[in-house]
């Protein structure tokens, strides 16, 4: 059952609307819908309570850099006496096409230094995570650089339905499950991509 819904990204005005801030941007709509605020917590991170048909789960955006998250998840679930299996991460990926959303329940960070970080301060890869498809990255462009970056006003309407479609996944994923929302949305998903949104 899904407790705490982390959305990564990195702090700061400077980040906002960065590729590699769509965590942060999926949680603050759900927050937004459900008529609440962040505030500060027991560590590193902003937090609001929200409940989704009858069931209270926490949003998260940590306050460290990305490639720290998992100092502020570490003590999140400690603070809010969860476990990693209550958790749902949501983040970037520089390997999926912008626009397309990938759930898995548990796995390898994939080259991300957020879900590396988790990983290593939990010291487990079991847990949710939903990743937003943001590539892929330029030629002749360095990785870290492109990630920073904001998104083109072409890319917008894409951009603005996977921050959509990555809100509606989190809600579906706490009151249906992970497995659930996985069959649903990577399959449905990827064929709306496919056919041009």
């Amino acid at each position: 059952m899904v407790r705490l819904v982390v959305g990564l990204g990195n702090p700061g005005r400077s980040y906002q609307k960065t590729r590699h801030n769509l965590g942060y941007q999926v949680v603050d709509l759900l927050s937004e819908k459900h008529k609440t605020k962040f505030k500060g917590g027991r560590g590193e991170y902003l937090y609001c309570r929200v409940v989704v048909e009858g069931r209270k789960v926490y949003l998260l955006k940590p306050l460290t850099f990305m490639n720290a998250s998992g100092q502020a998840v570490f003590d999140s679930l400690r603070f809010f006496n969860l476990t990693p299996p209550e958790l749902f991460v949501i983040c970037d990926d520089v390997n999926l096409p912008l626009g397309t959303l990938r759930i898995r329940e548990k796995g390898s960070d994939g080259g991300h230094k957020g879900l590396r970080s988790i990983i290593y301060q939990l010291g487990t890869e079991e847990f949710p995570r939903l990743r937003l498809g943001i590539g892929p990255a330029a030629k002749g462009i360095d990785l870290e650089d492109f990630v920073l970056q904001r998104f083109e006003k072409e890319e917008g309407k894409n951009v603005e339905e996977l921050i959509q479609g990555g809100s509606q996944v989190v809600e579906s994923s706490i009151i249906l499950g992970v497995r659930e929302s996985m069959n649903r949305f990577n399959k449905d998903f990827d064929r709306s991509i496919s056919e041009g949104l």
